[in-house]
């Protein structure tokens, strides 16, 4: 986000988004799930004006920089988002509704340790992973 800003977030109420970058962990194991993320890539565009997941609220606020995937029948989402945020600022209850995480979404500062951070976290955990820096 290039600047700081309240952001009506869903049944979260309004959430001050800090200036500085965020990743965020969501699964998409359907086998639409490629479709999810161009999903996420539409709304962040404005293309698509749905609000149904906490992420549609702040994506029209943000640009795009990476996008980072695996392909995998295994349940790692919970997994990957607690390994990044170790060392990042979780937004608290952001795209945890179904499970007991903190958040599954992450701030920091710096773009570079935030996607190397984000990279470890899949290394970690799984296999044939994909970043696409795209927008």
């Amino acid at each position: 986000m290039s600047e700081t800003a309240t952001i009506a977030t869903g049944r979260l109420g309004n959430i001050c988004y800090q200036r500085g970058y965020y990743a965020y962990t969501g699964s998409a194991r359907a086998k639409s799930g490629f479709s999810r993320i161009r999903r996420h890539i539409d709304v962040a565009k404005s293309i698509n004006k749905t609000r149904h997941w906490h992420i549609d609220y702040l994506l029209p606020k943000t640009t795009i920089q990476a996008i980072i995937t695996t392909s995998t029948e295994k349940d790692l989402e919970c997994q990957i988002s607690n390994c990044i945020g170790k060392k990042t600022t979780p937004i608290t209850g952001f795209g945890c509704t179904d499970c007991r995480c903190l958040s599954h979404l992450h701030h920091h500062t710096d773009q570079s340790k935030l996607i190397e951070r984000t990279l470890n976290a899949y290394r970690r955990y799984a296999d044939n992973i994909h970043q696409w820096e795209i927008f």
